[in-house]
C-alpha cells in the first residue's frame, strides 16, 4: 500500500498550509458522514482526504468554497444590481422605479412627534404570575 505524502498533493494545492486546511476540512466532512470518492483501503479519514486531493477526485476550489461556507456566520445574499442609466440619461422605466422606491422610503419614515405619540399610546402588558 502506497502512503500519501504532502508531495503527492503539492502540485494540486501549492500552499502547504492551505493543503492542510483543505484536507482537515475534508476529513471532518467524511467523519460527519459524507460519501468518499475513492476506495478507503482501511485508511483513516485524513489519509482518505489527502488521497482524494492527490487523485483529483475533488476540486481544491470546491473544497475551499465549502471550508469558507462552513466558517461563515452570516451569509450574504447576492442581490441583482440596479440597471445602469443609458448614455443619454435614465430610461423611463428607471425613473418610474426610482419614484416608487422614494415613495416606499417616504412611507417608512416617521417624524419624532409621531413616534413619541405612538409610544405614549402603548399599553403595558398585563402582569402574569407565571414568570
Amino acid at each position: 500500500m502506497a502512503r500519501v505524502t504532502v508531495e503527492d498533493c503539492i502540485d494540486k494545492v501549492e500552499n502547504r498550509f492551505e493543503l492542510v486546511l483543505l484536507a482537515s476540512h475534508r476529513a471532518r466532512q467524511i467523519s460527519q458522514g459524507e460519501q468518499i470518492t475513492i476506495d478507503r483501503d482501511n485508511d483513516k479519514n485524513p489519509v482518505v482526504a489527502l488521497r482524494e486531493i492527490a487523485d483529483e477526485t475533488l476540486s481544491p476550489g470546491d473544497l475551499k468554497e465549502a471550508l469558507i461556507h462552513s466558517l461563515q456566520k452570516h451569509v450574504e445574499v447576492d442581490e441583482p444590481e440596479a440597471d445602469l442609466p443609458a448614455i443619454g440619461g435614465q430610461s423611463e422605466d428607471a425613473r418610474e422605479t426610482e419614484l416608487v422606491q422614494e415613495e416606499a422610503v417616504a412611507f417608512d419614515r416617521m417624524s419624532e412627534e409621531d413616534l413619541l405619540a405612538g409610544i405614549e399610546g402603548l399599553v403595558p402588558p398585563e402582569k402574569n404570575d407565571d414568570f
